[in-house]
């Protein structure tokens, strides 16, 4: 599950990262148009750097580049970022490199991307070219045909790709949009030039720049602060992870980092029995949860307590309504939609959930029939991981993440509202500790929303499980390293 979420939280902020503009380009490449502040800004003519931090354990790297080309007219930002932790005992390696190019004027549009995936999580190759009415996309994936998505004409312009640097040489907000190039998606970016603070760097004290930069998307702050030649010193995503400018040799240098132990929410004591029946519940004291994270549902009511303390009672019940397929989504639409990693509409997906549901119309029953299905059938391998719906149907095998993105797939090609939900759930390891491990599950809408687990086998996930976020979404992980519970019972 973590493995997941880490790569995603770092993704979509180190955008506010790039390299630099060689300083020949600067005084011999004539500009045939007036240059965006974003090719202007003060940078390192060399790129940068940096040490990728889970909780103060080295868990990747990243270098971060960009420059004007030859003409004058086109400014490329390459983000390259490498991830490796211990996943249980094997070793989880994830590469990205994204390259996008933009016109270098002023609000100058993004032209192309390359994205490219390798390692855990599986290989693909997406290349976008926009124009003035979409963007077209192809991918290519080893063992698959190649492919091709159109999404929307980019917002994206040149200056959202470095707006921390563009604010604070601007002294004022910039408001733009990032184009998700793994979800193919466009989300609002806003990022604060904030007051110059003081800090001692190397035994000196020196005053250091200050940006904050939000995405409508993580809904948590990135903090990034430059000195007065325009050098990132440090990026903070959020409370769990940072990035920190090192030198190339010193970045590439990991830590062994074993994800399960370092990020696991330790309990006062055993869960009680009850919490494991259906019907069931258990209450959590809990701290160091923020109010956006208290939704109240038929399966989570919070009530506040003094000080940051808030109680939770999980509760889990077999639904009580049921409907026949296929549904509506009460939220929409966005529950039974095909994209780009739950590919609901792939001829190979639509066709493994006919042969498991058959012409079961009751809901409830086609939805236990997938979980029980995904169960049984994927192997259980944590560490060996895939993204999108179609990789899990050919290794059949993952984690958490990979039994509940294969479940949606099916649910959703079945005509069944579905959603993953992030989280933790208990266990008790060969330690005996008792604690709550950060985990992904489903829900699916049958005439009422109701929770399963795939990965466990649970046709109604029991109520050790804690929802926090939904869909993989990145923001739960200003949670890792501070939520507690205080009490249970």
């Amino acid at each position: 599950m973590l493995r997941s979420s880490a790569s995603v939280s770092v993704r979509y902020v180190v955008l506010v990262l790039l390299g630099s503009l060689p300083a020949s380009a600067q005084k011999k490449a004539p500009a045939p148009a007036p240059l965006s502040d974003a090719v202007t800004v003060l940078r390192p003519a060399e790129g940068e750097y940096f040490g990728l931090y889970l909780m103060g354990k080295k868990v990747g790297w990243l270098n971060a580049t960009a420059k004007l080309n030859q003409a004058g007219d086109q400014f490329t930002a390459v983000n390259d970022y490498h991830f490796k932790i211990l996943v249980g005992t094997r070793t989880s390696v994830r590469l990205l490199k994204e390259t996008k190019v933009y016109e270098a004027k002023p609000n100058g549009k993004l032209l192309s991307f390359k994205l490219e995936q390798a390692g855990d999580g599986g290989e693909q190759l997406l290349e976008g070219t926009a124009s003035a009415t979409g963007m077209s996309v192809s991918r290519k994936r080893p063992g698959h045909s190649n492919e091709t998505f159109s999404m929307a004409a980019p917002l994206e312009t040149v200056e959202d790709a470095d707006q921390a640097r563009v604010a604070l040489k601007r002294k004022k907000t910039v408001v733009g949009t990032i184009v998700d190039t793994t979800e193919l998606k466009q989300y609002k970016v806003t990022t604060t030039a904030e007051a110059e603070e003081s800090r001692m760097v190397r035994g000196v004290k020196v005053k250091l720049q200050k940006a904050v930069t939000i995405s409508e998307k993580e809904k948590v702050p990135t903090q990034s602060w430059f000195d007065e030649k325009g050098r990132t010193l440090e990026v903070r995503f959020g409370t769990t992870m940072t990035a920190n400018a090192e030198p190339e040799e010193v970045a590439k240098r990991f830590d062994v980092v074993e994800v399960f132990g370092l990020t696991r929410v330790v309990l006062p004591r055993p869960m009680p029995p009850s919490a494991r029946q259906v019907p069931g519940s258990v209450t959590l004291v809990v701290s160091g949860l923020p109010e956006k994270f208290r939704i109240t549902t038929a399966r989570q009511i919070f009530k506040p307590l003094a000080g940051d303390k808030v109680e939770v009672l999980l509760k889990a019940a077999v639904p009580e309504k049921r409907a026949p397929r296929p549904l509506s989504d009460p939220n929409g639409g966005v529950n039974l939609e095909s994209n780009i990693n739950v590919e609901s509409n792939n001829p190979e997906i639509r066709a493994t959930a006919k042969k498991i549901v058959g012409d079961e119309k009751d809901a409830w029953a086609a939805t236990k029939k997938i979980g029980r299905w995904v169960y049984q059938n994927v192997q259980s391998d944590y560490g060996s991981s895939s993204d999108r719906s179609t990789d899990v149907l050919k290794t059949m095998k993952g984690d958490c993440t990979e039994h509940s993105l294969l479940a949606v797939a099916l649910l959703r090609a079945s005509g069944i509202p579905a959603k993953r939900v992030d989280g933790m759930v208990y266990v008790m390891n060969e330690d005996n500790v008792p604690a709550l491990y950060w985990h992904e599950w489903v829900e699916a809408y049958v005439g009422e929303w109701t929770q399963l687990d795939p990965t466990f086998g649970q046709d109604v996930a029991d109520a050790t499980h804690f929802g926090v976020g939904e869909e993989s979404n990145a923001e739960i992980t200003p949670l890792i390293g501070s939520i507690k519970v205080t009490d249970l019972r």
